[in-house]
């Protein structure tokens, strides 16, 4: 059972997740789909800006609450020296990572033409903070983070285009350029999502071992509710790409509709996801490597 402060870590590393990880993604989407999100320029970028000073935010509660489990004490999230220890560890080069790479963000959005690079740097910056500290950080395997960094880039890719999708599924005259916009998601995702799941297995099949520990253990448990929030996300990806997207092609504005409502289940499974990531980061532990 979590206690108060872990329950704070949890909340603190999902609002950190969906920080950076929905901010990135809007930010990709942009980049790679310039002419299809034109319209949406603005709405995309005061998005993205307040989901990346949501991220700061969290990011800095975040490290407050290591100094006090580091001190053993709420006195902890004050304390310079107990704060500058932990400044020192993975815990702080996270910490610097993501500042700098949201700040870059929240720069780069208000810089023209250039801008929006500048704010993609950054956007990578901030995912490749998650490779310093975790479980993956453990392994110690530049190939490791590498695949960590790709599977981050994979989901805030996914995460970013809901909303751009939802609002263009809603506006009326805007029908063509949702389905489009879904089009050309669903061609690079047929790409993006295998390697995504690829990924996800593989990382996963390294921390718990075998399916022994999915079942048996706190942390396969809840690794496999994460699995399951996952098979949701799938299904109503599916849904988009083979029912609604096509329908919409045909002119069909009631499929925009039943579209939009997937985009809030996707955004369900999806934050149940983050919720999951953060209490495996923060509750149970990994099974001991013996019984791998």
């Amino acid at each position: 059972m979590l206690d108060v402060w872990e329950l704070a870590s949890v909340l603190a590393k999902f609002l950190l997740y969906l920080g950076v990880l929905a901010s990135a993604g809007l930010i990709l989407v942009r980049v790679a789909f310039r002419r299809t999100t034109s319209r949406a320029h603005g709405p995309i970028c005061r998005q993205a800006s307040v989901l990346a000073f949501l991220g700061l935010l969290a990011a800095g509660f975040g490290f407050l609450l290591q100094g006090a489990a580091l001190a053993g004490d709420v006195s902890g999230m004050a304390d310079p020296e107990m704060l500058g220890l932990l400044w020192h560890t993975p815990v702080g080069t996270r910490l610097l990572l993501v500042v700098v790479g949201l700040a870059l963000v929240l720069g780069g959005l208000r810089v023209p033409r250039l801008g929006l690079w500048i704010a993609a740097a950054g956007c990578l910056l901030a995912l490749w903070s998650f490779t310093r500290t975790g479980h993956i950080a453990g392994m110690e395997s530049f190939w490791f983070e590498l695949l960590l960094l790709l599977h981050l880039a994979g989901i805030a890719f996914w995460i970013g285009i809901l909303s751009p999708l939802r609002t263009l599924a809603g506006e009326a005259g805007s029908l063509a350029e949702a389905a489009m916009l879904g089009h050309r998601f669903g061609r690079t995702a047929s790409v993006t999502v295998p390697v995504l799941l690829v990924a996800g297995i593989v990382m996963a099949w390294r921390l718990i071992g075998g399916l022994p520990a999915l079942v048996t253990t706190a942390y396969g448990l809840t690794l496999l509710g994460k699995v399951t929030a996952v098979a949701v996300l799938l299904a109503a990806a599916a849904a988009n790409k083979l029912r609604f997207v096509p329908a919409m092609k045909k002119g069909d504005e009631s499929a925009a509709s039943l579209l939009r409502r997937s985009i809030t289940l996707e955004w369900i499974a999806i934050c149940a996801i983050l919720l999951l990531t953060a209490a495996l980061t923060v509750g149970p532990e990994l099974p001991p490597r013996s019984a791998l």
